[in-house]
């Protein structure tokens, strides 16, 4: 389902359920040896999806760790991003010297709990909600605006190690072409000069699922 919202060259690998009988590496078990056996579920077949998508791009199995601030560590020369929500899981990968940024997220089509709009958006990203809750119903925009946000910082951070806040990032939804722009508010641009400072991301809304992504093409600073 989110290849709809993807460009060519990016691998992916998506789950609707927790599958059996998949193998994790020793470094990856230990992370979650402690945790409920739903969370042990979820983290093994978001794992098992991350290795599918390095196959596609013709990799070999590793350990995919979280490294600093929980951001997916993968093997040199490739960027991606992984997410998971109830009733779903999917990463997505492809290679620095294809790709800049690339973050993805899922959640579920329900409202977000009360107050929590006012803690992630901004005054006039509020007002956009209220528009599209009226003439837009059979979407949550609230809680489709917080997956936006959230693909934007995962395709960031691994790229600047520069941390957004909610408030870094200004959204625009179109809600007839499923796309949408976040405009970056930062004071301090990272070095990385040939970054933008507006991306553009796809969203879909489809089996009780919101699923968002951020996919801007070309090579990596770097990469």
């Amino acid at each position: 389902m989110i290849e709809r919202i993807l460009p060519a060259g990016v691998a992916v690998s998506e789950a609707f359920a927790d599958l059996p009988g998949t193998d994790l590496f020793p470094e990856e078990s230990r992370l979650i040896e402690t945790s409920v056996a739903a969370r042990q579920r979820e983290f093994s077949t978001a794992r098992r999806c991350a290795r599918e998508a390095l196959g596609i791009l013709g990799l070999p199995p590793r350990p995919v760790l979280p490294g600093r601030h929980g951001a997916p560590q993968w093997p040199e020369g490739v960027v991606g991003s992984i997410t998971h929500c109830a009733g779903y899981r999917a990463a997505a990968i492809a290679r620095t010297t294809d790709m800049m940024l690339l973050g993805i997220d899922a959640e579920p089509n329900t409202p977000l709990p009360e107050g929590v709009l006012e803690s992630i958006a901004l005054p006039g990203e509020q007002r956009r909600v209220r528009v599209l809750n009226r003439t837009a119903p059979g979407v949550h925009w609230d809680h489709l605006l917080f997956s936006m946000k959230e693909a934007v910082y995962k395709s960031w951070y691994p790229c600047t190690g520069q941390r957004l806040e909610f408030e870094d990032a200004d959204i625009s939804v179109d809600p007839d072409t499923g796309r949408f722009t976040a405009r970056l508010r930062l004071p301090d641009h990272p070095p990385q000069a040939a970054l933008p400072s507006r991306l553009e991301g796809r969203w879909l809304a489809h089996d009780g699922l919101l699923i968002t992504a951020i996919s801007v093409p070309g090579a990596r600073p770097g990469g």
